[in-house]
């Protein structure tokens, strides 16, 4: 049986259950920082900063990862802090179609 290890979410974080920066919603947009690729960021972190060369959402990163959203959350808050990626302009409403994406990947969760 050939299955992923399991690895507790505490140990993505350090053990950190809330994010640095506040404001992260499951729909945020983020994009990596053009130096980001060259950083020495380590497994999640590199991960994301790979898959957010074109716009990611926040839902979009913990499915293509398959970790929990809190942990991505707050992976994703120390890559903002440290200035790895960046946060997209958000719309002030956003498209059914978009909507439905974001409500069909939290479901895949």
């Amino acid at each position: 049986m050939d299955e992923d290890p399991v690895i507790r979410p505490f140990m993505l974080t350090n053990g950190r259950t809330q994010p640095l920066h506040d404001g992260l919603r499951i729909e945020t947009l983020l994009r990596a920082a053009p130096a980001a690729l060259s950083a020495p960021l380590r497994f999640e972190s590199r991960r994301i900063v790979e898959l957010a060369q074109s716009p990611m959402s926040v839902a979009d990163l913990a499915v293509a990862l398959r970790v929990p959203l809190g942990v991505v959350r707050v992976i994703v808050a120390d890559l903002i802090t440290q200035g790895f990626l960046d946060v997209e302009i958000q719309p002030e409403e956003f498209s059914t179609s978009l909507i439905e994406r974001i409500r069909d990947r939290v479901r895949a969760l």
